[in-house]
């Protein structure tokens, strides 16, 4: 009997795009409720009890409401696409390639997991393992600046910005001076941005580090860009070094690559760095750059693969023990 899936909250941008990920498989069956009860506590109930695995895609407050409904429902298992969840000891975080894979296990066996934001995602597969690995100490005041496509900010974000399906020069000849969003804009400037807490938690760190999220006019991708000082680390090491502990954190791992040679050319056009090239995957694509003394660490992924839905359906296989990688691409 195929496992039945419920995606709460299907008409988010997380949710579409975990029901396409999941459109095209046969070893699972998709179920949905009707459009006119999904606010029906009632009939979501009915949904969530009926399921084998629950994918919530909702803001904080309605994730945990429908935790709530399902209390008398001991055997549905969840996966949370909010940020309700993802400090919660109660729950696995679902990052299956940390701590060598030993997350890997925990998400199979889990009752509920918490899908990790994305701007998160690429800051804990750099961080967590020069952490555990002694290099970077827990006290080390990180700065990191993330550059992510518009979609992560949902509907209202893309409605605000488009599909951008014309040329910057098209669309700057439209819009006024006070309206351009064709330039890079940083945004959270109170440093007190919603994926701070599962960034200290997860990668070990004894505070916040200073994150920098910063909009670009594209639909889709991010780089999360962390830099290290050789003096400041727990053991002396340069670019080398880091790009080495960090390709033995992830060897054999499907949906992690870390670039074969510091300062990778083949990550370049130009000398600028190819933001988008991991969009359509799974993957978190790691590159080191800088010297003996200065580092730069750069995971590249697509915010709504490996960022959010790609993310979700991966712990999703692993969880009903089918292949991690189906219905993905690496």
């Amino acid at each position: 009997m195929k496992p039945k899936i419920f995606v709460d909250g299907s008409e988010g941008t997380t949710g579409l795009e975990i029901n396409e990920r999941l459109a095209g498989r046969t070893d699972v069956e998709v179920i949905a409720i009707d459009p006119e009860k999904r606010k029906d506590p009632a009939a979501r109930k009915a949904m969530i009890a009926a399921a084998d695995i629950v994918f919530l895609c909702l803001p904080d407050v309605a994730s945990k409401e429908a935790v709530a409904l399902a209390a008398d429902c001991p055997s549905v298992r969840f996966l949370d696409a909010s940020t309700a969840h993802r400090t919660n000891p109660e729950w696995v975080y679902g990052l299956p390639e940390l701590h060598k894979g030993q997350q890997r296990a925990a998400v199979k066996a889990a009752k509920k997991v918490a899908v990790p934001g994305c701007h998160a995602s690429g800051f804990n597969l750099i961080v967590s393992p020069l952490v555990e690995a002694g290099l970077v100490p827990p006290t080390y005041p990180i700065v990191c600046t993330s550059i992510t496509g518009f979609s992560g900010g949902g509907k209202k974000l893309i409605a605000a910005y488009g599909e951008n399906t014309t040329g910057v020069a098209e669309r700057q000849a439209k819009e006024s001076p006070q309206d351009q969003r064709v330039a890079p804009r940083p945004y959270a400037l109170t440093l007190a941005h919603k994926h701070l807490p599962e960034m200290r938690v997860v990668s070990g760190l004894a505070q916040n580090p200073v994150f920098v999220p910063i909009i670009g006019d594209f639909y889709r991708g991010m780089a999360v860009c962390i830099a290290f000082e050789r003096r400041l680390l727990a053991k002396p090491a340069g670019a080398k070094e880091i790009a080495a502990a960090l390709r033995e954190a992830y060897a054999g791992e499907k949906f992690v690559r870390v670039a074969a040679e510091v300062n990778p050319s083949t990550e370049l056009d130009e000398g600028f760095f190819r933001t988008l090239a991991s969009n359509g995957t799974n993957r978190c694509d790691l590159a080191v750059f800088g010297n003996e003394e200065q580092i730069l660490v750069v995971a590249r992924l697509d915010n709504l693969g490996k960022g959010a839905s790609g993310a979700a359906v991966q712990c999703m296989n692993l969880m009903l023990g089918f292949d991690e990688g189906a219905g993905l691409i690496a």
